[in-house]
């Protein structure tokens, strides 16, 4: 493993007052998004607070960033556009709250009729998602976090100790709140895809949280007469190098797709982005202080080694 920064002495456990005072700002916010998500008052996309959705077929290719203008001069400023080059076929995505009196694939179609005269194009499908639906899947999504998180408890504790899945848990879900609160503070839309990213993001922070445990774990073993704090501050240190490298290497990736991936992929992205930060942060300065102040008497820790 490329070691980047050589041998470090941080004392990581030593700064866990000031890291757990940020992470509860950014937990708080999370949970804020979470209330307000529920009440419907965030920021959603088509997929939760319904809308319409119509894919055209065009004669002849259709630039994107002329078909977003044609769509918000006629009043549509809010539509989701994805194309498909290939086939000249374009995906409109419209939200709800942007429906007037008439229905939104009639205007759709209209807007394109009146813009592109000589570029016929056929209807392949509509969809319109009602709010009920929207509903669903946001039980649906919201069911689907909880059976990751109690998934990784369950893989943490089989491995390591519960102790171990609790701080796996509350770190992941600690990344999680992390990039909902900043995408509802940011007033990014929360979509389908970024509830995708963020069940990513979970894999990610785990995966990133399983590593400093392992070096624990194994410290645990070979430095019996050193303090909790100094065994896991060790481990921290150990696995630093290897840590920065995983997340630099998955960033060089996120960052061009952020900046030019188009519309479609930029919010999914930047939730991965953010989460990337926010993992590696957290396997830090979330996971491993949880285990240093979990509940028992002093050296509690080192008894199973």
């Amino acid at each position: 493993m490329l070691e980047i920064l050589g041998k470090t002495n941080i004392d990581f456990m030593g700064k866990r007052k000031i890291s757990f005072a940020f992470s509860g700002v950014m937990v708080v916010l999370g949970l804020l998004a979470l209330v307000q998500i529920a009440r419907g008052a965030a920021n959603l996309g088509i997929d939760f607070a319904g809308g319409t959705a119509v894919q055209l077929k065009f004669e002849q290719p259709v630039r994107i960033d002329e078909a977003r203008k044609a769509l918000e001069a006629n009043g549509l400023s809010n539509a989701e556009l994805q194309e498909f080059g290939q086939d000249n076929k374009l995906l409109i995505r419209v939200k709800a709250s942007t429906t007037i009196e008439e229905k939104t694939a009639e205007r759709v179609m209209a807007v394109f009729a009146k813009e592109f005269p000589n570029n016929r194009f056929v209807v392949d499908s509509t969809t319109e998602i009602g709010p009920t639906i929207g509903k669903k899947l946001q039980e649906d999504a919201l069911i689907a976090i909880v059976i990751s998180f109690a998934g990784i408890i369950l893989y943490i504790a089989a491995r390591f100790e519960l102790r171990f899945g609790v701080a796996a848990a509350l770190a992941t879900f600690h990344d999680v709140l992390a990039v909902l609160g900043a995408f509802y503070v940011l007033d990014k839309e929360i979509t389908l895809l970024v509830v995708t990213a963020l069940l990513t993001l979970a894999g990610y922070s785990l995966t990133d949280t399983v590593v400093v445990f392992d070096r624990i774990r194994e410290n645990l073993r070979l430095r019996r007469r050193d303090t909790e704090e100094a065994t896991i501050n060790n481990a921290v240190n150990q696995v630093l190098s290897r840590t920065i490298v995983t997340s630099l290497t998955v960033v060089l990736v996120l960052v061009p797709l952020t900046l030019a991936g188009g519309e479609v992929l930029h919010d999914f992205s930047l939730a991965l982005l953010w989460g990337v930060i926010f993992g590696t942060y957290s396997s830090v300065f979330v996971a491993s202080p949880l285990l240093l102040m979990w509940p028992g008497s002093p050296g509690r820790l080192l008894k199973r080694a």
